[in-house]
């Protein structure tokens, strides 16, 4: 597990920002997106600091495990019946911005490929 700097997330994650949060448990929290890229954008993280997808080790297989699970159950709650897509950005190449892991949910449309 690797330890992060301090992100917007950490501040979500205390509630010193304000964000549409649409789930919590002990482990994550998910949230609409400030700049969605779909009618439907919310942002899955884990509350345990990983920097990046590349960071994550054998120790948080279950964290992992349980993140997807969320997802899915987010997008049914989202009425995202007709599918959706995950995404996570790993690393500047990968597009990410803010350096602790998140999967993004986007659906709401037709999703093109390849994404860009």
């Amino acid at each position: 597990m690797s330890e992060t700097t301090e992100t917007i997330f950490s501040k979500i994650i205390r509630r010193e920002i304000p964000a549409d949060i649409v789930y919590e448990d002990d482990l994550a929290l998910a949230f609409k997106d400030i700049q969605p890229q779909a009618p439907v954008h919310i942002l899955v993280i884990p509350k345990q600091p990983i920097r990046q997808l590349a960071d994550a080790d054998s120790q948080d297989r279950d964290l992992m495990g349980h993140l997807l699970l969320i997802v899915k159950n987010v997008a049914e709650k989202a009425g995202l019946s007709n599918g959706y897509r995950v995404v996570i950005n790993s690393g500047s190449d990968g597009g990410q911005t803010v350096p602790h892991l998140h999967l993004h949910i986007l659906g709401g449309r037709q999703m093109k490929w390849p994404p860009g």
